[in-house]
């Protein structure tokens, strides 16, 4: 959210973390090199991407 990103985060069953975000380039890459390493908690060991088309959102949202 602090990024003024569009999109959507959740946890997953298995303890993994989807994301899904849309916005400049360079404010993406901003999102992506602080998701490698994640919050203080966390244990990040693999991040794998994947460019979809824009839905144009303009909100983001923590999903359950």
């Amino acid at each position: 959210m602090a990024l003024g990103l569009g999109g959507w985060v959740r946890n997953r069953p298995d303890g993994s973390v989807e994301l899904e975000a849309e916005g400049p380039p360079q404010t993406l890459m901003e999102l992506l090199l602080w998701c490698e390493q994640g919050p203080p908690a966390a244990r990040v060991t693999g991040i794998t991407t994947t460019v979809i088309a824009p839905t144009g959102a303009d909100w983001f949202e923590v999903r359950s």
